[in-house]
């Protein structure tokens, strides 16, 4: 009985220490960030082994440059598209995280997320690409952890270098160059709303430029872009 009381604690602490040293490694991994750039992120790793499956010899386009070194209008592009109160909440926006509960209980299943755009660095960086609400709360506790370590500009700065824009394509300078073939510094208004458009389905948009959802939506980001406001 008492051996059995053991193996019962131990199978009960056993998978608390293993979340706890989980959260562990992602604090430190954060608190290595603040001041050293990302040299890949865990999507970033996942899309080039699905490249490398067709060409063994795949690499990933991806350039990091300094936050000054890209158009602001591309940054107010993505705050005005993905998180219009970046600069304002904490990390998470429990209302539109409602909305998406609420469209997610109606389809049956998730579909939307209501991610910030700390969120989705948090994911980005260290989780899979699997909708569920496990994964959202670790999500959640992974941005916390960003907005506590990081101001707003180094969350950005990250953000929008390891951020997939294509096909192998991650971060501003490469989607510049990319679609444009010139620097993130060098990116106007109308080309840094078309990326910020991109962001949600950048692989079909890649294959897809001429899409008319892509241009209607261009438009209205550009209209929207000058009330942003930028860390």
């Amino acid at each position: 009985m008492k051996r059995l009381r053991k193996l019962l604690l131990w199978l009960i602490v056993a998978p608390i220490m293993l979340v706890l040293a989980l959260q562990l490694y992602f604090f430190v991994q954060i608190w290595w960030w603040v001041d050293h750039n990302p040299d890949s992120t865990s999507f970033m790793s996942r899309q080039l082994s699905v490249l490398r499956e067709k060409d063994p010899k795949a690499q990933l386009k991806h350039t990091w440059v300094p936050y000054n070194r890209i158009s602001n209008h591309l940054k107010r592009a993505i705050i005005a598209a993905e998180d219009s109160n970046f600069s304002g909440h904490e990390g998470v926006d429990w209302q539109a995280m409602q909305k998406a509960y609420e469209r997610n209980t109606k389809k049956g299943k998730v579909i939307a997320g209501g991610s910030t755009i700390t969120q989705q660095l948090a994911k980005n960086l260290f989780l899979s690409g699997e909708r569920s609400y496990l994964r959202k709360g670790q999500e959640v506790i992974i941005t916390y952890m960003l907005e506590y370590m990081m101001d707003k500009e180094r969350i950005f700065e990250i953000y929008l270098n390891v951020v997939e824009w294509g096909v192998g394509v991650f971060g501003a300078e490469a989607a510049a160059q990319h679609y444009y073939g010139v620097s993130a510094a060098a990116l106007g208004p109308a080309q840094a709303a078309r990326l910020a458009v991109m962001l949600p389905k950048p692989r079909f948009y890649d294959k897809n430029r001429n899409s008319t959802y892509l241009s209607r939506r261009t438009n209205l980001i550009l209209r929207r872009m000058g009330a942003a406001e930028l860390p």
